[in-house]
């Protein structure tokens, strides 16, 4: 798969280099199981008109750029693991654009003609909820006659988990009161983050969520080694393991990985020192987004 940054200063280059193709488009923060049927109906196209797959996102998230940074986004996951999954989703060709207050006031037939129909897009694929341009105005009842008569569009449905519609913001919810045991039946696979050991911490990459507060049941992962233990998440986004430095984080530097299994109590004492809670303080989860 390769991966394009777009931007107005790239964008005739990339325009030209471009061949035919059905596109998804979308934020995907998360990728839950609603931005997986964009995905899986979009690769059903593309393979049907023999063409390659891409898909279309943004960075930064748009209510930051138009709040001018006063809006804090909490992010699912940051690009490199949308990479990963896009990967093997079957995405070809993964195009991120600069989001910046010039993009946000394309007009929308403007949007659909430099960044769709100019990259050689001939089919679209978006969730029933999708805008674009300015102000949000296009949407997918509009894309077809903004595109002219010239795009071909599919439109995906809503995605229902537990009599409600999965998205980003439901699975943000579901972080903030700490119930990560509801999410894999919303994302299609438990939730994850990314750590990095520095010898004596584990330091949280950033563009992640973490938990509400609370005592959780994870699963620390480096490469193809595993192993099960309790942390504490605090109001301060430090998460302390109550175990001593784990058996297989051998190396300083080493990439690891925390799959969220069950919150086991949700508040946690005010001093997280104390023996009923932790049995050592040498190793601790430091957040540094």
């Amino acid at each position: 798969m390769e991966t394009i940054y777009l931007n107005p200063g790239n964008l005739p280059y990339w325009q030209q280099k471009a061949k035919q193709s059905v596109m998804a488009l979308g934020f995907f923060d998360g990728i839950h199981n609603g931005h997986r049927e964009v995905i899986r109906t979009a690769l059903q196209i593309a393979k049907e008109k023999n063409l390659p797959l891409t898909v279309m996102s943004f960075f930064p998230h748009p209510k930051t750029v138009l709040s001018n940074g006063k809006t804090k986004v909490d992010y699912l996951m940051p690009l490199p693991d949308k990479e990963k999954l896009f990967f093997e989703l079957g995405v070809d060709i993964f195009y991120i654009v600069e989001f910046d207050r010039e993009f946000a006031s394309l007009l929308p037939e403007k949007f659909v003609a430099k960044y769709l129909l100019d990259l050689g897009v001939v089919h679209a694929v978006a969730g029933f909820d999708y805008t674009y341009g300015f102000r949000g105005e296009g949407n997918m009842e509009r894309l077809k006659s903004d595109s002219g008569g010239i795009l071909e569009v599919t439109k995906v449905n809503k995605v229902e988990c537990r009599e409600g519609k999965i998205s980003s913001t439901c699975i943000r919810e579901k972080l903030s009161n700490g119930k990560v045991e509801d999410l894999p039946a919303f994302l299609g696979r438990p939730y994850g983050i990314s750590c990095t050991w520095d010898g004596s911490a584990l330091k949280v990459k950033p563009y992640y969520t973490l938990p509400a507060p609370g005592r959780y049941a994870v699963t620390l992962n480096e490469g193809y080694q595993s192993q099960e233990m309790e942390v504490i998440v605090t109001g301060e986004k430090e998460l302390i393991p109550l175990l001593s430095i784990p058996d297989i984080v051998t190396k300083s530097d080493a990439d690891v990985s925390i799959t969220w299994n069950q919150r086991i109590l949700e508040e946690v004492k005010s001093s997280i020192n104390e023996n009923k809670w932790i049995h050592s303080s040498k190793f601790s989860f430091v957040w540094s987004g």
